[in-house]
């Protein structure tokens, strides 16, 4: 309880120091864009961190070998969160006191909702010294619902639409699953869509067991997997994501649980090390993207790309393709408002539409600042032309879900500030 206290007047303490008017104007002159970059780059989800810039870095180089915007080149500052909410106000702090307009969060619904908040208030008191805040990969339904801010864009399917792609890509004889999902507001997200997707789509399946699992604190999860033996379920569907989801499969594993797996996280970093061999043809992920889809429809320049970044990176999978959209629509929102000033910015965004790297029109929704794209369902398997992490398994699409149907609708009761 105490932890919690500090964390909670440190976050207070923060927020209040950033509230203050009267910061300094944005510098007229810089050679670069600067976008800050706000995520974990210590602690047990470090590995996310980095893996997160990678593809951010090569997503970005994109922009920059085209011109930029406003004939500048874009540039990632990093600031460490620890994934802590708190931490990441701080992190805000140093942003808005360096004078950067675009901030980059993505790991983490806790952490994002804390920002949403932030960026708000602090744009409330310094409308000379704004900030647009991108996030990439903070999927709570809720940051672009109840939580949805004029100053948030979320450049990454919402839990909703990644559930309902799960859900559709069941098998037919799939009769009973287990959920476990992390306790925290994503997890917490998941589960409640898991269990309306099932009824709405899938009322033939039993739902035989059902966790929410300590956030990044559980080292053991056989108990969980005795569970799931003891239910007699047919499949796992899971959000667990790092090191919860990577423990999970390692228990697993080691107790021969014969189960598929149905995630929404089994392709980032770490999870094909995890599974190896005994993932292959068992577990399944929805997914904004995977190496082997520019290939499985015959585009040959994004295959070409990908395989840039494959031999540069041998041991990261490139999986959130959304990245390279959101630069190129930041890339395009700056060029149209000619400045980079966050309001107009913003405005540029509203409602833009790009093709993005793989042939599809995917679209920011004024209404939530919600990103509208395509979405995947993949198998984890073998014969395919890259591999994931050097495993000799990688991702085969089962299942395509367009743009026209992931449109869910939205609660979202926007605030628009002056001149908006």
């Amino acid at each position: 309880m105490t932890r919690i206290l500090q964390s909670l007047l440190a976050y207070a303490l923060v927020l209040a120091s950033m509230l203050a008017p009267g910061s300094a104007p944005r510098a007229i002159a810089e050679d670069t864009i600067k976008i800050a970059f706000i995520a974990p780059f210590s602690g047990a989800f470090a590995p996310q961190g980095d893996a997160f810039l990678k593809e951010l870095r090569y997503s970005m180089d994109v922009v920059n070998k085209t011109g930029g915007a406003l004939g500048k080149q874009f540039e990632i500052v990093t600031f460490d969160d620890k994934l802590q909410p708190a931490e990441a106000i701080i992190a805000l702090k140093s942003a808005t006191d360096q004078n950067i307009p675009i901030v980059i969060q993505c790991i983490g619904s806790n952490v994002a909702a804390a920002m949403i908040d932030g960026v708000a208030k602090y744009n409330a008191r310094n409308p000379d010294n704004r900030v647009l805040y991108a996030n990439c990969a903070a999927l709570a339904n809720e940051l672009t619902n109840e939580k949805c801010d004029f100053w948030h864009f979320r450049f990454a399917a919402n839990v909703g639409q990644r559930v309902e792609t799960l859900i559709r890509a069941l098998p037919k004889d799939t009769t009973t699953v287990y959920l476990i999902n992390q306790d925290y507001l994503y997890g917490q997200s998941v589960q409640a869509d898991m269990k309306s997707y099932l009824a709405k789509l899938r009322p033939d399946i039993k739902i035989v067991g059902d966790d929410l699992v300590p956030f990044g604190k559980v080292k053991d999860f056989s108990p969980y997997v005795g569970k799931i033996k003891v239910s007699g379920a047919k499949a796992v569907l899971t959000s667990n994501w790092g090191v919860d989801f990577n423990l999970l499969l390692k228990s697993g594993v080691e107790t021969a649980l014969d189960v598929n797996y149905f995630t929404l996280s089994a392709h980032l970093n770490g999870g094909p090390t995890s599974m190896g061999k005994s993932g292959a043809d068992r577990v399944y992920a929805a997914l904004d993207f995977h190496h082997n889809i520019p290939s499985e429809i015959g585009n040959v320049e994004t295959d070409a790309w990908i395989k840039g970044f494959h031999d540069q990176f041998p041991d990261f999978d490139y999986t959130w393709i959304n990245y390279r959209t959101m630069f190129e629509m930041l890339q395009a929102a700056i060029n149209k408002a000619g400045s980079t000033d966050p309001l107009k910015v913003a405005l540029a965004l509203e409602g833009m539409q790009v093709t993005d790297a793989v042939g599809q029109k995917n679209t920011m929704r004024r209404e939530d600042h919600q990103l509208i794209d395509q979405f995947y369902a993949a198998v984890f398997t073998s014969g395919v032309k890259y591999d994931s992490e050097g495993t000799g398994f990688g991702w085969k699409t089962v299942k395509t879900i367009p743009a026209s149907e992931l449109s869910q609708p939205t609660t979202c009761k926007m605030k628009r500030p002056a001149g908006a």
